[in-house]
């Protein structure tokens, strides 16, 4: 049996959640295959080579794959999928783009968002907003899964993978990548921070949210947001966390001004450390949070950012 990985990355380096996966392949069991396609992307090829469990690394280079389209990706998978019996991705906005189409061009179901392995056919799943985890059972010869990143730990350096060359399969023309804007910080990545501070509808305004800066800035941490203080225009979208965000589990996650909505609360409430500010008493954030401190959070942050 073998397991191939569909690698997330940016031409040079692997993103956060890349190695989580090959950790539930390593799960799983079987041999490991690791697919980086992109473009320009040799680099990214000797990263995933590197990890520790891969057994070999296919190298896809070519420009119809830039941007990792979900036409010429899905194409290029099928032409290996019959050598695998599970393919596996990061359930990022990388993943959830392309991962359908494999699954519906094979004619099987997707396992989504799967947060353990309990056999190569029997995998946990959140349900109702992370209310309820679902065991679901596959009985389809190729099983098509997106891996939840925090669900798994980050599989170790070590590896010495051999790196082959796969032949591209032709461009679609169904779709082409244009180009991105990406946002520059010199502050970590949301989905890879041991500390995030988030702000929600509390925050009351865009110029409010440099006081969850400065916090952010002493202890080294990533800034994150509600859906409530996205759509109120405060912070960009690439803040949010949330069901409809970024799914986090950092050391430890700091929610100012939060109520506490479901939707929020399944992106971030298997952080190993959670605290909460909130001048509501009845607050929901409350419930899953380690400690909490009923305040208005326009004395206490700045109090706390003083006194770090």
């Amino acid at each position: 049996m073998s397991v191939l990985v569909i690698a997330e990355h940016d031409g040079k380096q692997l993103k956060p959640g890349t190695t989580n996966t090959v950790t539930a392949a390593a799960k799983i069991g079987g041999d490991i295959t690791v697919l980086v396609a992109g473009h320009q992307c040799a680099e990214a090829a000797q990263a995933a080579a590197k990890v520790a469990g891969v057994k070999k690394v296919l190298l896809a280079d070519a420009p119809q794959y830039a941007g990792a389209v979900a036409e010429n990706m899905a194409a290029l998978v099928l032409t290996i999928a019959g050598q695998y019996g599970h393919i596996l991705a990061p359930a990022t906005g990388f993943g959830k783009n392309f991962m359908p189409r494999v699954a519906a061009l094979l004619d099987v179901q997707q396992i989504s968002d799967i947060s353990a392995v309990v056999s190569a056919d029997t995998f946990v799943r959140p349900v109702y907003a992370g209310n309820a985890m679902a065991t679901v059972q596959s009985a389809d010869k190729v099983k098509v899964i997106t891996v939840r990143a925090t669900g798994f730990d980050v599989a170790a350096e070590g590896g010495s993978a051999a790196v082959e060359n796969l032949a591209a399969a032709p461009d679609t023309g169904l779709s082409k990548f244009n180009g991105q804007e990406l946002s520059k910080s010199d502050r970590p990545e949301l989905t890879a921070a041991r500390i995030i501070v988030s702000g929600g509808r509390g925050m009351q305004s865009r110029e409010n949210f440099k006081i969850l800066e400065a916090l952010a800035d002493k202890l080294g941490a990533a800034v994150g947001a509600s859906r409530a203080a996205v759509d109120s225009g405060f912070v960009p979208n690439d803040y949010q966390v949330g069901q409809t965000g970024k799914i986090v589990a950092p050391e430890l996650y700091i929610a100012v001004g939060i109520s506490g909505a479901i939707q929020h609360l399944a992106g971030m409430k298997d952080s190993k450390v959670i605290i909460a500010i909130n001048k509501d008493p009845e607050a929901p954030i409350f419930a899953v949070a380690n400690y909490w401190l009923v305040e208005d959070l326009f004395k206490a942050v700045p109090e706390l950012t003083q006194a770090l």
